[in-house]
């Protein structure tokens, strides 16, 4: 009894303290994270297009399911009927509302991710012609690295500016991520873009989002990578573009006065590697 009494205070001190400690509605607490990217409104909206389609099934399935427990009540029909289900007419009616799924769900996702994919996603920014900010990512358990060119623009020199669990962008500026990994498969996440690829040991991804709104995030690894996999959190800070410069220009001063030449862990990162843009605009 005692340890059903302590359970119960426990619970109870939980419910009140998060009732009175937040005061966000369920709808609040249901929603997604804030949409701080330009591309990001696509994702968001092919997951309400797949819910909503999904609802409407559902409604229709919850209908038949009711529907014919009331239609073959007992009480109604006192004398059961037997169905085996594999008449033409069953299973025409069963075949079109398979149909009807895949065509109109299915396929719907199939043909707007596609397009989503080739007309934004994959739509590269031109680093010979755009003024594009570039980030190297090194994923390891469990933290997340990031590393900025200097001055010089070349990466793995003494001017590159490198960050431990703390990225910071700029608004209106295209962002490339070129991410690897230091052991196992690790996924850089960044929850509020909607985007994630994957960091693996020897091979590296690619990504870019641009942003429109500022303010503090969170990183998080989408993969399961270990025992502290739950610990692998990062912050990021999108800055205004004036912010972001000033940022900048103290994170070159202070990498030129604390960055180690003979420290040879200091320099995990690589060539960049250029994209291939194939935009169609």
């Amino acid at each position: 009894m005692r340890i059903l009494s302590l359970l119960a205070t426990y619970i109870a001190t939980a419910i009140f303290g998060i009732i009175h400690a937040d005061t966000m509605s369920l709808w609040d607490r249901m929603k997604p994270p804030v949409d701080i990217s330009v591309n990001g409104h696509l994702i968001d909206s092919l997951f309400y297009f797949t819910t909503y389609l999904i609802l409407v099934y559902f409604i229709f399935v919850c209908i038949g399911l009711f529907g014919f427990s009331y239609y073959y009540w007992s009480k109604k029909n006192p004398k059961p009927t037997y169905l085996h289900g594999t008449s033409k007419k069953h299973v025409a009616i069963v075949a079109a509302i398979g149909a009807a799924v895949f065509i109109t769900i299915d396929m719907q996702i199939t043909r707007i991710s596609n397009e989503d994919f080739a007309n934004e996603f994959i739509n590269w920014p031109n680093e010979a012609k755009e003024d594009v900010l570039k980030v190297q990512v090194m994923a390891q358990q469990w933290a997340w690295n990031f590393r900025y060119a200097g001055k010089d623009g070349v990466f793995n020199t003494e001017d590159d500016v490198v960050t431990l669990n703390d990225l910071h962008l700029p608004i209106g500026k295209k962002i490339v991520f070129q991410v690897t990994s230091k052991d196992v498969i690790h996924s850089f996440f960044i929850a509020n873009t909607r985007q994630k690829v994957d960091a693996m040991p020897g091979r590296v991804s690619r990504m870019w989002v641009e942003l429109k709104q500022g303010g503090k995030y969170e990183i998080a690894c989408a993969e399961i990578c270990g025992t502290y996999h739950y610990r692998m959190a990062s912050r990021l800070t999108v800055h205004s573009p004036e912010a972001f410069g000033e940022w900048m220009v103290d994170a070159e001063e202070r990498a030129l006065q604390v960055n180690d030449t003979e420290d040879p862990s200091r320099y995990w990162g690589w060539k960049w590697q250029n994209a291939i843009s194939v935009s169609k605009k």
